[in-house]
């Protein structure tokens, strides 16, 4: 069993319990359910630097990677250092993340907010829009076609943008459709931990221009960047490289100011 397999048990076990505790109903009354969500995938488009930056204390890959920053400093420094968006952690068991940290970006930072998640199941998009979220992550590695389907028709209802998540040419043909806003490249493999920005260049070409094409993984270079911009992506999730630092918005700020050159 790998990892992926392991944390995708723990989470449907996590989703049954909250379930149980916490209806639905409950989250569509909070205040944040209710309001206007701001595009990432927009912001992108629009971006030349397309900068998506994330919020991670830990990873199976790395262990610790920060436990000290507070996510308010962290949401603030992002957006003044002009990223495009943020990227938020909320698995607790694998990677330290809560929804309290979203939850308190939100309250610190007009960026848009992607949840990252093993998201599994309807509720855990419900609980999203909830907390303060403007973007969903979806990963095909863990979903079936009608599961993406299903789940990113639900997100779009909400308005929600979608990030879809692949790490293979399999995972891609079984993904493309109309309800996706943004088409991630993984370069890591999920199963080894091993990076290579080939699977970006390689799968680039067979993403239709419709959406929004995001590199993730092992970036940590303007160079990485300018390599694979030429292969039309318009984003890029950045995460332990601005996190392993001890101002992560400072470091983003420099990254930034590098890469406009």
């Amino acid at each position: 069993m790998n990892i992926l397999d392991k944390i995708v048990i723990d989470k449907r076990k996590e989703v049954n319990l909250k379930k149980e505790l916490i209806p639905i109903q409950v989250y569509e009354q909070r205040p944040y359910f209710q309001m206007k969500t701001r595009s990432l995938s927009e912001k992108l488009r629009a971006s030349n630097t397309g900068i998506i930056a994330e919020f991670k204390r830990k990873s199976p890959s790395k262990s610790v990677i920060n436990d000290t920053a507070l996510v308010e400093d962290v949401a603030i420094g992002y957006e003044t250092a002009g990223v495009c968006g943020m990227s938020i952690l909320t698995d607790e068991v694998y990677f330290g993340g809560t929804m309290d940290d979203l939850m308190t970006a939100r309250e610190h930072s007009d960026l848009p907010l992607l949840r990252k998640e093993f998201i599994i199941d309807e509720y855990q998009i419900i609980e999203a829009k909830a907390i303060g979220a403007d973007a969903i992550l979806l990963i095909a590695a863990i979903l079936t076609k009608a599961e993406i389907k299903q789940f990113s028709e639900l997100a779009k209802s909400l308005n929600l943008d979608v990030l879809l998540e692949v790490h293979n040419e399999e995972e891609l043909h079984k993904s493309i459709m109309p309800s996706l806003d943004m088409l991630g490249v993984n370069n890591r493999n999920l199963k080894t931990f091993e990076v290579n920005l080939e699977i970006s260049k390689q799968l680039s070409a067979l993403i239709p221009d419709d959406f929004v094409k995001v590199s993730e993984s092992g970036i940590s270079s303007v160079e990485a960047i300018k390599e694979l911009q030429p292969y039309g992506y318009k984003g890029f999730l950045i995460g332990e490289n601005f996190m392993k630092t001890d101002y992560p918005g400072a470091s983003a700020t420099q990254f930034i100011k590098q890469l406009s050159k």
